[in-house]
């Protein structure tokens, strides 16, 4: 009987381990199936993809390679001799920390005013909707049309915030053609137009604190301030780090509005790496190199972002 009895509980355990595997072998065979499924609604996506982003950065990348004469349409192979160049040119490093000191300067500010706004925004208790609307509207307008307006803002002399200055009895100053205030002028523009990106984003991160951790803090006596800073902003750390991210790589490429404002001027004072992109490829007609800088450019802000992403990632873990 003890024989039989430890037969039948073998069996018992065979059969439930011919179940699983078999169980196994079903969800795989399904998993797979559904996969098998989905490549062909992803086919578009991914021609999209190729022809839209992988196409163009391809090219640049093989157009760096040459020197491309566009009057006669001939190249001439010359490795990776225009990276060379453009790393031995003082002018690419001048713009290149001219570069990192706006973004720096704007991204930082827009940050700090953003958070300030966006806090101020979720604990006011009427007209939220009406001012996130009011507030919203700078970012909506197109760059160039938004930087026409603030050139008629920052004209020297005659633009209105030197006619106002002077109806105040103060010197008006000279906006657009003194290089520092012409540097000042462009993160002022750049921050005016994309704080209310900032400002929408955070205030959404900050409704999404479970109120419970707030209410906790507040009855254990804590500030406002510390409720901000200990409380709320730990909570949305990686929505601040894909916001100040995607901020970043976006006023790397600076383009549109300093043009209008300034071409770049006065002299280099304003010239990013975009503005020298913009003047190797279509003023000096230097294609290759334009694409060997466009590269570069791609370079850097993908590891500042792997930088800021690892930074944050770091302190999150050690907190």
């Amino acid at each position: 009987m003890a024989t039989t009895s430890l037969a039948g509980t073998a069996a018992v355990q065979s059969s439930k381990a011919v179940t699983r595997v078999t169980e196994r072998t079903t969800k795989r065979r399904a998993k797979g199936a559904r996969r098998r499924t989905l490549w062909p609604s992803l086919l578009p996506s991914a021609v999209i993809t190729f022809f839209i982003l992988l196409y163009p950065l391809g090219y640049a990348l093989y157009l760096s390679l040459f020197d491309v004469y566009l009057d006669t349409g001939a190249s001439t192979f010359v490795g990776l001799g225009n990276y060379a160049d453009l790393l031995g040119d003082m002018r690419f490093w001048s713009s290149l920390l001219r570069t990192v000191g706006i973004v720096t300067s704007a991204v930082g500010v827009e940050f700090c005013l953003g958070l300030a706004v966006a806090y101020g925004l979720y604990r006011l208790k009427f007209a939220v909707r009406g001012l996130n609307l009011l507030m919203f509207l700078p970012h909506i307008i197109t760059p160039v049309v938004a930087a026409l307006f603030l050139k008629w803002v920052f004209a020297g002399r005659w633009g209105l915030l030197d006619s106002v200055l002077a109806g105040m009895g103060i010197f008006p100053l000279d906006w657009l053609g003194d290089p520092m205030w012409a540097r000042i002028t462009v993160v002022i523009a750049d921050t005016w137009q994309f704080t209310p990106f900032m400002i929408l984003v955070l205030f959404a991160g900050l409704n999404t604190v479970d109120q419970s951790q707030i209410e906790a803090a507040q009855i254990d006596g804590a500030s406002g301030r510390q409720v901000l800073f200990r409380i709320m902003m730990p909570a949305i750390r990686p929505l601040i780090v894909f916001v100040l991210t995607m901020r970043m790589m976006d006023a790397f490429r600076y383009f549109d509005t300093i043009y209008v404002l300034t071409s770049g001027g006065p002299g280099s004072a304003t010239e990013t790496i975009t503005m020298q992109t913009y003047a190797l490829a279509f003023r000096l007609f230097q294609v290759g190199k334009a694409s060997a800088l466009g590269v570069i450019t791609l370079v850097i802000v993908m590891a500042l972002a792997a930088i800021l992403i690892g930074v944050v990632g770091r302190s999150k873990e050690r907190a």
